[in-house]
């Protein structure tokens, strides 16, 4: 997969990317990454990237024409004319599993990351596919969100985990949060790790896992469980489950 990402401050993108499963994947060449900085675009001297708003008003707007010439350029090292182009924005819409997915399914994507107090309304008119937000809440700058969306596409292209299982057995997944996880030692200030998990038995591992995703996904993301596609296993696991809840309280009382 080919990426690139458009940032005034590349530096930031090549430290973030020192460490961890999906700098080693862009080392090895399984994402191949690219930065354009629009300093290295513009058309004066000082290599001005953003003036002041028209209308007034405080912060400084980014250019278009550099931001408009990166893409070009971009698109021609991808190779790819009809690349998606995606800004960063939180005004976007919000970033999830299931848009991690299908962006990790593209052979080429590039992401802009934009500064100061926003960016020429035209650029993003012209060139800009969609955008995308990681929360309602806002940074310095777009470096940090496209990070977190190369982190989470790069994860599921082929080739950057070891295990390519950890990939499909995590939360959101399967529409599911991820089950508890243990390791050694088998007891730690005095909490023993689940007996299930010890026998040995892989099948009642599978179900007591599966059940643990229901019940803390039900805990913490019940909003998550609205469009669950739910299998008849899954059905009678719940209903264990609410079985035991109401078990426990009776024992309470």
């Amino acid at each position: 997969m080919w990426v690139g990402i458009v940032t005034i401050f590349p530096d930031l993108v090549r430290a973030a990317l020192q460490e961890g499963v999906v700098g080693r994947a862009v080392k090895r060449g399984d994402i191949a990454l690219e930065l354009f900085n629009p300093r290295d675009y513009t058309e004066d001297k000082f290599r001005n990237v953003d003036d002041r708003p028209y209308g007034g008003g405080p912060g400084m707007v980014m250019l278009a024409q550099p931001l408009a010439d990166c893409v070009a350029a971009a698109r021609k090292a991808s190779g790819d004319s009809s690349m998606p182009c995606i800004l960063m924005s939180p005004q976007g819409s919000t970033f999830d599993h299931k848009k991690a997915l299908s962006l990790s399914n593209l052979d080429s994507l590039l992401l802009i990351a934009g500064r100061y107090e926003g960016i020429d309304e035209r650029f993003i008119d012209r060139y800009v596919d969609e955008e995308l937000s990681i929360g309602d809440y806002v940074l310095s700058g777009g470096e940090l969100p496209a990070l977190v969306v190369l982190d989470a596409i790069g994860r599921l292209v082929s080739g950057t985990l070891s295990n390519p299982e950890s990939a499909t057995s995590e939360s959101y997944s399967n529409g599911l949060l991820d089950f508890p996880q243990y390791t050694r030692p088998r007891c730690f200030e005095g909490s023993e790790v689940p007996e299930v998990l010890i026998g040995g038995d892989h099948a009642a591992v599978d179900r007591w896992r599966r059940r643990e995703s229901i019940r803390r996904t039900w805990e913490r993301r019940p909003d998550l469980l609205l469009n669950h596609q739910w299998s008849k296993e899954d059905r009678e696991l719940a209903s264990s489950m609410h079985a035991d809840s109401e078990q426990s309280d009776n024992k309470s009382d």
